[in-house]
Formats: C-alpha cells, structure tokens, sequence
C-alpha cells in the first residue's frame, strides 16, 4: 500500500497541471494575438492540427481506423464545424476585443448553457437549484460586463458577448455530440473532428497567413502555438479525460473553476492586466451560479402512466 500511494495522486495531479495549462494559456494566446492577429494564429494552430489529430488517432488504434456509418459522417461533420471551427472563430474574435481574465470567466459559463440546452430539448427539467444558479450567472455577467456597457464601450461588450455565443455553441457541441462519442469514443470523434475542420479553417485564415511576414515572427511565436495546439488541446483534453476517468466527474470537475483564477493570476503577472473590484465580484458571482447550476440535482423528468393490460 505505500508503494501504491503515490500512484493514487497521479490523477489529481494530471487534473491539475490540465486546468494550470488551460488557464496560463489564455495570457499566452493573447500574446500571440499581438503577433499574428486572432484569424492569424487560428491558422498557424490548423497548420499542426491534422498533425495531431492523425498521431493521436495511430497512438489509440494503430492503422486501423474505426469506420462510421453512413448516416454519421454528416452530423459528424457538422457538429464539428460548429463545435470545433464556429467555437475557436468566436473564441478568438472575441478575446481579441476582450481580456485574458473576461475571457476565462465567459467561456467558463458553458455549464449553464448546457442546461438551457437540455431544458430546451426536453431532455431535462431544471430543478429550483438549477434555475438559482442560472439566474446568478446572468446576474453575474451582467455585473462583469457592466462598466464596458455604462461607458459605452461597444467594441469590447462585443467581444464578451462574442465569447458568451463560443461558450454556448461549444455546450451545444457537447448534447449534441454524445451520441457519437457514446458510440465511437472521445478521441475518434476528436481525431476525426480535428480532421474535417482543417481544410475550412486553413481557407478562412489564408489571407492572414498570406499577410503574415514569416521571417519576421519571433521563435517563441511557434513554441508557444505547438504548445496551444498539442500540449493544451490534444494533450489536455487526454489528460482529463483520463483523470475524470480515474476519480469520475463528480469529484474532478469542480477543479475547473480555477481555471479563470489561474487565468487572471497570469494575466496580471505576465500581462500587466489590471482588475477593478466590481470586475472581481461580477467573476465570483458568475462562477458561484455555474457552480450551483451545474452542481444543484437535477429534477426527475414526468414518466408516462403504464396501463397495465387486462390479466397481467
């Protein structure tokens, strides 16, 4: 058992340095923005990206590949332009007219987004504890935002509400994907996700990188895209996969909600960016009603009443 012991931390660990990555990757993405614009870095990332998708889908099954069905490769397909290229797009214009921090808050709100979906398509009925915390996110976020809006900051509250869509395009991405994921697995629909995205997103972003004076981008411009590409995306999400397999979700998703805390850590140290206390309060009460949200039991959906037949 003492030998076993530290084992045992291994996915509290993993958990951990994940949503550490995720958070300082916002300062870091925002510093790449300055050198090669939003549309830009999407891009130089979709350069790797099929890359990455084509080792991960080798490292988990050699050369054979699983095969789809028919009736699959469409929803596939158009899950993925939403949930993949539609979500990074937005996610990238809209930090570009925002901060580190307001990013990491918003996007964060995807939980709450989720639930609305469910209750929209009948899948689930939000019980009172649900609808609390949903209700003091939009509170919460109308307090973050507050100031862009009483000074008529247009092109900033644009931003956040840009990244407000990301976040629930990407919740609608996960209801709607699970059928595929329960059927072929995490890393086929990623892998296969990844894919189909490249071509779009490279003849979207072509002008940009056509713009782009290559010999002119520092070194740490590419380190810092292979590490948002390979080591936040592909290896994260695989390390966290992993760790909510090991201690189940319940206990590893709350870890999440450091993610924004790191993020503005970073920013500030890193970035120079400042926070007022009205920001500070808006971004707790917006993560106190995810929390609630995501966390409240949910409510048991009606069951139809069963006649039964006539001498059962």
């Amino acid at each position: 058992m003492p030998d076993r012991a530290p084992a045992s931390h291994l996915p509290l660990l993993a958990a951990l340095a994940v949503v550490i990555v995720w958070g300082v990757n916002f300062p870091l993405q925002k510093a790449l923005f300055g050198q090669v614009g939003p549309i830009g870095f999407l891009g130089l990332r979709y350069l790797l990206v099929p890359f990455c998708a084509v080792a991960l889908l080798c490292w988990r099954f050699g050369t054979h590949w699983p095969r789809l069905d028919r009736q699959e490769i469409w929803p596939l397909v158009r899950l993925t332009l939403v949930g993949q290229g539609l979500h990074l797009l937005l996610s990238a214009l809209g930090m570009q007219g925002s901060t580190a921090f307001s990013a990491s808050v918003l996007l964060a709100c995807g939980p709450v987004f989720t639930l609305l979906i469910l209750r929209l398509s009948g899948i689930e009925r939000l019980s009172r504890g649900q609808v609390a915390g949903v209700a003091t996110a939009a509170a919460g976020a109308l307090l973050f935002t507050s100031d862009k809006l009483l000074s008529a900051d247009w092109q900033a509250s644009l931003g956040d509400l840009t990244l407000l869509l990301a976040a629930a395009l990407f919740s609608y991405y996960t209801v709607a994907s699970k059928p595929l994921i329960q059927h072929h697995g995490g890393v086929t629909v990623l892998g296969y996700g990844s894919l189909v995205c490249t071509l779009p997103m490279l003849l979207w972003s072509a002008p940009s990188l056509a713009a782009l004076d290559w010999a002119a981008l520092p070194g740490w411009v590419w380190t810092g895209t292979l590490w948002q590409t390979a080591g936040g995306g592909f290896l994260g999400w695989l390390a966290w996969g992993w760790a909510n397999e090991r201690r189940g979700v319940a206990r590893t998703a709350p870890l999440i909600y450091l993610m924004p805390l790191i993020a503005g850590l970073a920013a500030w140290a890193w970035g120079g960016e400042q926070f007022s206390a009205h920001k500070l309060l808006g971004a707790g009460v917006i993560l106190g009603g995810v929390a609630l949200a995501q966390f409240s039991p949910s409510r048991p959906q009606p069951q139809p009443a069963v006649t039964a037949a006539p001498g059962a």
